[in-house]
């Protein structure tokens, strides 16, 4: 049994680990749950192919790599006289026609990883050396916080229930949602004797709260957490979950988790950062029709989210970045399919977005091992939605200073 002076001392730990002095020196201002922006971010799990994703259709080279799995100028959804997307996404394409999408090109970072498990890593560290041990959005998670002591993160995941790595060290920063059982929530970090921590926890709060006092802050914290999942149950009601389309695949249905994150940011759930994975994208093998579905499903999905948040009025506040862990080759394989590669495209998507074309086309004629080279690191991404759409300070949380993107309209 542990007691009041030793709860708190894990506690504080969990909740910011070694961020606290930066989160007090950095969180000068209180954030307005329900009024401030908002990042959902969708990891495409497997490696798309970027270049069956936004095809060169006017570049001879393309169809020459690619013959059967190339797709012609009347197929595509042109962008511009050069380029294209894939022909299932007609949901993103008219949000491009209509401002909302930007998309990122050839993005990587220096010596790309082929590998599913160390290329993901990368990413979801934002460190390409591999070398941090705590996710970058984690260590955004303490810059966001809010004076109510509100949860910043929200992972919705599928019948596992652990975080993904980019969520990995924000200890009491992040709830987990399993999607098979959504109601069995996950409070990171404090999964053991909770009933007794929630007594604990109880006990505390009955005195006055300092302002700006540290551990009072944490004693808002976390009850404001536990208090959450109840406020779960009440807007996630397990049968309207249920009812939506294609639902029986429970664990990677993204039309269903998207409409969840999007319940959740209508009703003003506090959450600054949700994190959703859709998997499905190693496409080593008769690529044309899995691949075809998969961006079907995400573009449809994608386009209905937004849908979904422009009724309750609150679209305006609310960016999706999708990413993936590496591209495909450029030539298809023999199993009429691609093998891992390296550059790919991502998408930022929501009314704020500088929408259109980020950047250049990779060159097909200049290839690094027969792979697309990148032309613009990931964490500058990262770095532009950090400091202009999180607000928080891109260097603390990626370790340097990246250059901005134009990936956000200019107001006024």
């Amino acid at each position: 049994m542990i007691n009041r002076r030793e709860f708190l001392a894990r506690s504080s730990l969990l909740a910011f680990g070694a961020a606290v002095p930066q989160f007090f020196a950095k969180t000068a201002h209180a954030i307005e749950p329900g009024k401030d922006t908002i990042l959902v971010v969708l990891e495409m799990a497997g490696g798309n192919d970027g270049l069956n994703t936004v095809i060169p259709y006017a570049d001879d080279l393309y169809y020459r790599n690619r013959p059967t799995l190339r797709l012609s100028k009347k197929e595509v959804l042109k962008i511009d006289d050069q380029l294209g997307l894939h022909p299932s996404m007609t949901g993103m394409h008219k949000m491009l026609q209509d401002r909302q999408l930007a998309i990122v090109q050839a993005v990587g970072y220096p010596n790309p990883e082929r590998s599913h498990f160390e290329a993901m890593d990368t990413w979801q560290l934002a460190d390409p050396k591999r070398e941090r041990k705590d996710g970058w959005l984690a260590r955004a998670t303490p810059l966001i916080q809010d004076a109510k002591g509100s949860v910043p993160a929200l992972h919705l995941g599928g019948n596992r229930t652990s975080l993904p790595l980019a969520l990995n060290g924000a200890g009491g920063g992040v709830i987990s949602v399993n999607k098979d059982q959504p109601f069995q929530l996950n409070l990171t970090g404090l999964e053991d004797r909770q009933k007794a921590r929630r007594k604990l926890l109880d006990d505390l709060v009955k005195g006055p709260l300092e302002a700006g006092n540290a551990t009072d802050f944490v004693r808002r914290r976390q009850v404001q957490a536990y208090t959450s999942m109840d406020k779960l149950k009440e807007i996630l009601k397990p049968e309207e979950v249920d009812s939506r389309p294609g639902s029986s695949d429970k664990e990677n249905d993204i039309q269903t988790k998207l409409a969840m994150i999007g319940k959740l940011i209508s009703a003003g759930w506090a959450s600054r950062i949700y994190y959703v994975s859709f998997a499905g994208f190693d496409t080593h093998s008769a690529q044309a029709a899995d691949h075809s579905n998969l961006l079907a499903r995400l573009s449809s999905a994608i386009e209905g989210f937004f849908k979904e948040i422009y009724v309750s009025g609150p679209a305006e506040r609310v960016l999706l970045l999708t990413f993936s862990e590496f591209g495909r080759r450029v030539k298809e394989n023999g199993s009429q399919g691609t093998d891992h590669g390296a550059a790919s495209c991502q998408f930022v998507a929501g009314p704020a977005v500088a929408a259109g074309l980020v950047g250049k086309h990779p060159r097909l004629d200049d290839l690094d091992f027969g792979d697309l080279k990148y032309h613009t690191d990931f964490r500058q991404v990262y770095a532009t939605l950090l400091d202009q759409w999180l607000r928080c300070d891109s260097a603390a949380v990626l370790g340097a200073k990246y250059e901005h993107l134009p990936l956000l309209a200019k107001k006024g």
